[in-house]
């Protein structure tokens, strides 16, 4: 499976109180979520997304507290991917659940900028900078992972298990 988009960069300890700020937890619904998400790190963020385009990030995205409010609304404001040094565990693990791509490649998080174009392949964990015409090399997930992510997550891959 591969995803290629424009790219989104923020920095380290990107937590989940500014991915959905907690005033908009009183709802559950993915297009509400979207609208917020961001919106008091970067204001704009909604209405610039485009379909696949991809988040990279420094070290500890996602941290803060546990809530699924977070990968929620970044997978349903369009976002394909989120690049980063290092994911907070509680929301690598939401973020599989729910069937949003993440990948952690401290190089590539470096190296890549806001706008540069990208493309991930989830299969070699190969992550190339078409801008810049360069590849990183990231650990892809093991396969019943991408089946997670590929079935939309994990209520998905269970529905498809029975």
């Amino acid at each position: 499976m591969k995803v290629q988009g424009n790219v989104i960069k923020y920095g380290d300890n990107v937590d989940t109180d500014v991915i959905i700020p907690a005033r908009y937890l009183n709802t559950s619904d993915p297009r509400e979520l979207a609208v917020h998400c961001m919106e008091d790190l970067d204001p704009g963020f909604a209405g610039k997304i485009k379909p696949g385009d991809i988040i990279v990030a420094g070290r500890n995205f996602g941290c803060g507290s546990s809530r699924e409010h977070a990968p929620i609304a970044i997978k349903a404001s369009g976002i394909s991917c989120v690049i980063a040094k290092t994911f907070a565990r509680i929301f690598y693990r939401n973020a599989i659940n729910i069937g949003l791509p993440i990948v952690e490649c401290p190089e590539a998080a470096e190296d890549i900028g806001d706008g540069d174009v990208v493309e991930v392949d989830f299969d070699t964990g190969t992550i190339t900078n078409m801008t810049k015409n360069k590849s990183y090399k990231a650990v892809p997930f093991p396969g019943f992972m991408q089946e997670i992510i590929k079935a939309d997550g994990l209520v998905g891959y269970i529905r498809n298990q029975g």
